[in-house]
């Protein structure tokens, strides 16, 4: 079965992040298992979302970005949403790229204290560095597989540890629920795990891996694998979280800190390790799906290695650990970034809706009638999601 994984699992990997982790930590403190619907609507958005950028990467054998520019005619739209995507993704990664260090970080505090604290952004950055460098894509492929899987099962058995009652689990799970105050909560648990980038993403890598229609099985195969493990990882997360008794839970090193006591020092180091590589697999991403991107809008169409590609996620990175270093948080390009992504993700929902349901671009491999119907009711969510974005960055909501 591992075998068979590929794309899926960096996309899966890109999603459960700080932010991810963060917001299902606040959730399952504030709310116990109340929310996990949120969560498992989260999984089922994206996993439709990213078949339909997958099966696009692998008819076409293009990067969304390039598929969008071309079947875009009208000159001054083009440019406008190519615009918005350069901005969301390549800047929008760039200004994210501290706090996705900074999760990898944490699982090293957890782990090894913080005595060190100053030098493991570096560190984090030096391991991420080496493997975009020296790394093919079938080494990164297996550095993601194996570091999912240590996610997953540092996470899970964290969650097992702290005996869940399964009866209010699977009501939690099944039966939608909106406890006062958790509005917020459950639109970031839907944010941070429904990303705009990792559509780009996916159908970029999909080339690396499969290029024929016959490769359309295990796409998906591996779309509904992947997502679903990550799923399994934020759930996991919030059931670990709803064992606290504590409203002073804000992040994850609080979490392991307050397992701690409760389920001794295995829980904690479980903890810190599933931590550690989310953060890392996030810093590896987001720079990885900045330079396809840019490779896609500006139609280099190079491979990895060359010079242009390298150097996009080089900036990404190296402004991400100096950021993270020297505790600089550039708000104004951080704000920017959002309201960006929260135009981004709306239009790029409606856009590949678009052109799954093209023949001209997908023949016989179109969307159909039971695709577009939950594809529709995505939409409304994803419009929701950015709305809610860009008022925040303002300060209305």
């Amino acid at each position: 079965m591992f075998k068979k994984l590929g794309p899926g699992v960096l996309v899966a990997a890109a999603f459960i992040g700080p932010g991810t982790i963060t917001a299902c930590t606040i959730a399952g403190v504030g709310f116990g298992y109340a929310l996990l619907w949120a969560m498992l609507l989260s999984i089922i958005a994206t996993i439709i979302l990213q078949e339909m950028s997958a099966r696009v990467g692998v008819i076409t054998q293009k990067g969304l970005a390039e598929v969008i520019r071309d079947q875009l005619t009208v000159r001054w739209l083009r440019y406008l949403v190519m615009g918005i995507i350069l901005s969301a993704i390549v800047i929008g990664n760039t200004a994210y790229e501290a706090g996705n260090i900074s999760g990898a970080t944490l699982g090293l505090q957890v782990l090894f204290g913080s005595d060190y604290a100053a030098l493991y952004p570096w560190i984090i950055g030096f391991i991420a560095f080496m493997l975009l460098y020296l790394g093919s894509y079938k080494t990164l492929e297996k550095v993601f597989i194996s570091l999912v899987l240590i996610m997953s099962v540092s996470f899970v058995l964290t969650a097992l540890f702290t005996k869940p009652d399964i009866k209010e689990m699977l009501v939690g799970l099944f039966v939608p629920s909106i406890p006062n105050g958790s509005l917020l909560n459950i639109i970031a648990l839907v944010g941070t795990t429904v990303v705009p980038y990792n559509l780009f993403l996916h159908a970029s890598l999909i080339r690396e891996k499969w290029n024929s229609s016959d490769d359309l099985k295990n796409v998906r195969r591996d779309t509904f694998l992947s997502i679903g493990l990550g799923g399994l990882v934020s759930i996991a997360i919030i059931i670990s979280a709803a064992a606290i008794n504590s409203t002073e839970v804000k992040d994850a090193l609080d979490l392991a800190k307050g397992l701690e006591p409760l389920y001794g020092k295995s829980a904690k180091y479980l903890m810190g390790i599933g931590l550690f590589a989310a953060g890392i697999t996030s810093a590896i991403t987001a720079p990885l799906a900045a330079a396809y991107v840019a490779n896609s809008c500006f139609g280099w169409n190079t491979h990895v290695t060359d010079a242009r590609f390298r150097i996009v996620w080089m900036v990404v990175l190296f402004i991400g650990v100096i950021s993270l270093s020297f505790g600089i948080r550039p708000i104004a390009i951080i704000q920017f970034a959002q309201v960006a992504n929260g135009l981004l993700l709306p239009i790029i929902a409606i856009i590949l809706i678009w052109i799954v349901n093209k023949t001209s671009v997908l023949g016989d491999f179109k969307n159909s009638l039971w695709q577009n119907i939950p594809a529709i009711i995505i939409i409304i969510l994803v419009i929701v999601l950015g709305a809610k974005s860009i008022l925040g960055v303002f300060g209305i909501i």
